[in-house]
């Protein structure tokens, strides 16, 4: 039978069903630490030496950069490689210097083997308050692993983080998308708060794993820096700074209005935002929150503490 018509069928066997309610009209009512209104978390996504790329053993390079063309999978794209070198090499250390004079913390979704290959950026983000969380070991596709291949990868990832960062990661983010099995082998693994692996709400959530109630902080993809380099996307860090100011002062309205507290996301990637003019908007954007009130900086696995000692899991 077709697809077409199993539309309004929500149990598709493997994975979880889907949720099209939320919290609809009835939102918990509460402020942030502060009495804030609007959680802010930015998002560091170090990747910078884990991306596929032939050097690394892979059938094909990334293009998830500045360039427009790509050079045949089997052979190596200098240009490529070069430009993600600038996220670790420069870009990065931008990004600290810039968090460290708005007084923010932040969280980093860092590939394993990216901070294996820089371990200063491992040292300095956890001396400078950062947290990190797993991005996974590299840039693998869990949807086309084994269940069991992608329990290993996990646990591979989390020793890696114990090594370069002196503590395991709390949070956990697919590069690429979840398979139906990542968040119960999440679970499963006993030392992960939150995931991120979902964009459909402002506010966390729980669900109903396997009996265990585990918290979900969703990520978005609109305020974040791939729109520099995909179709109709961001033509200048200004671009940015309109869309992140719209959209701070838009959930500050909506807080006046309802008294429901929101939380907003912002992704960023070295080798992306790390670059002068890009990175002056995003510092421009903190300075402007800062100077105007209501908004609270947080790590995710800070907002995720917040919420289970506010709003304690459901039992059963």
């Amino acid at each position: 039978m077709s697809s077409r018509f199993l539309s309004n069928k929500d149990d598709f066997g493997d994975g979880p069903a889907r949720d099209y309610i939320g919290y609809g009209e009835r939102p918990p009512q509460f402020r942030w630490p502060g009495d804030a209104g609007v959680a802010i978390n930015i998002v560091v996504n170090y990747e910078e030496g884990s991306e596929y790329s032939v050097p690394m053993g892979d059938e094909r390079n990334d293009m998830l950069a500045e360039i427009q063309y790509a050079l045949p999978g089997d052979v190596r794209d200098l240009t490529v490689e070069s430009v993600y070198e600038y996220g670790s090499r420069v870009g990065v250390w931008r990004l600290l210097r810039i968090f460290e004079d708005g007084g923010v913390a932040v969280t980093f979704f860092a590939g394993a083997v990216a901070l294996e290959k820089n371990r200063e950026v491992a040292r300095r983000l956890v001396e400078q308050g950062h947290e990190p969380c797993s991005h996974g070991y590299r840039w693998v596709e869990h949807f086309q692993m084994t269940r069991e291949e992608e329990r290993e990868s996990i646990a591979k990832a989390i020793e890696s983080f114990k090594d370069t960062c002196g503590q395991r990661p709390v949070g956990w983010y697919c590069r690429y998308g979840p398979s139906v099995h990542t968040r119960k082998l999440v679970v499963e693994e006993g030392g992960f708060e939150y995931d991120s692996d979902a964009y459909n709400d402002d506010l966390p959530y729980y669900v109903n794993v396997d009996g265990t109630r585990h918290l979900v902080i969703p990520y978005t993809l609109d305020l974040n820096d791939v729109r520099f380099v995909i179709a109709q996307g961001y033509g200048s860090g200004t671009d940015f700074y309109d869309d992140a100011v719209a959209t701070f002062n838009r959930l500050r309205y909506e807080v006046e209005q309802t008294g429901v507290a929101r939380m907003m996301s912002v992704g960023t990637h070295p080798r992306l935002f790390g670059r002068p003019a890009r990175a002056d908007a995003l510092a421009r954007f903190i300075e402007y929150v800062n100077a105007t009130g209501g908004g609270w900086f947080a790590r995710r696995d800070a907002i995720g503490r917040f919420w289970r000692e506010t709003f304690p899991p459901p039992a059963g």
